[in-house]
């Protein structure tokens, strides 16, 4: 299913059940159902979330940077022949895909997390580590399983619980959300590796027409709960 569609489904179901629970609907919880409504395809360079985390136009600016970096390497620094190693490590980064660069990147600030994070707040050292562990995933591997749901959600359980219950619970029903709508297409998903099962409804394939139909209608679906969840506030 296409990232605009996990967006409107995730974050809509999500809100509206809070709203139908009796719970806030507040700007906290907003925040993590849009980002948990996302959050699965962490591991997918290309995705609607990680593109617009880190866009084009950071990787193009990084591409720039890191040629002069190797330059700049190769004749100021001196450790020979470390320097050379370096510098052409750096270079060849430098050509790497944007897919390619934006892991890198993920890797990068993952591993900053783990190292300087702890400074700010001490789940940062868990951020950073599962951040740089995504790097390493195939798509719809870990982050698409209930080990997923419950790592997400158990954070945002551990951090926000004194804020009250619906941060944890907007954001860890968007994030199965996902888990849902993926398990409608005819790859499916396995939620409980390595056990083969496998939760596949064969009712779309992401990217062809039937596919935008079913999703189409999916979002439908989503705004019509919605109006009902909300539309009692303006009445």
């Amino acid at each position: 299913m296409m990232g605009r569609s996990h967006l409107i489904i995730g974050t809509g179901v999500s809100l509206s059940v809070l709203q139908l629970m009796g719970l806030q609907v507040t700007a906290p919880a907003v925040t993590v159902a849009l980002i948990g409504s996302l959050l699965p395809d962490i591991d997918e360079p290309n995705s609607l979330l990680v593109s617009k985390a880190l866009p084009s136009s950071l990787i193009r600016l990084l591409q720039t940077i890191l040629l002069p970096a190797a330059v700049f390497v190769y004749f100021y620094v001196q450790a020979k022949p470390w320097n050379l190693l370096l510098a052409i490590l750096i270079g060849l980064v430098s050509f790497l895909p944007s897919r390619s660069l934006r892991k890198v990147l993920m890797f990068g600030i993952g591993l900053g997390l783990v190292f300087y994070g702890q400074a700010f707040a001490p789940w940062n050292l868990i951020a950073g580590s599962l951040l740089m562990l995504c790097t390493t995933l195939t798509h719809r591997g870990l982050t698409h399983t209930l080990y997923g749901t419950a790592i997400w959600t158990g954070l945002l359980y551990s951090t926000t619980q004194q804020q009250g219950p619906e941060i944890w619970v907007a954001g860890g029903s968007a994030y199965a959300l996902h888990l849902i709508a993926d398990s409608l297409t005819n790859r499916g998903i396995r939620p409980l590796p390595p056990l083969k099962l496998r939760i596949r409804a064969n009712l779309m394939s992401t990217g062809t027409k039937h596919g935008a139909v079913v999703e189409n209608v999916c979002v439908i679906l989503t705004l019509i709960l919605a109006w009902f969840a909300f539309s009692p506030l303006f009445l």
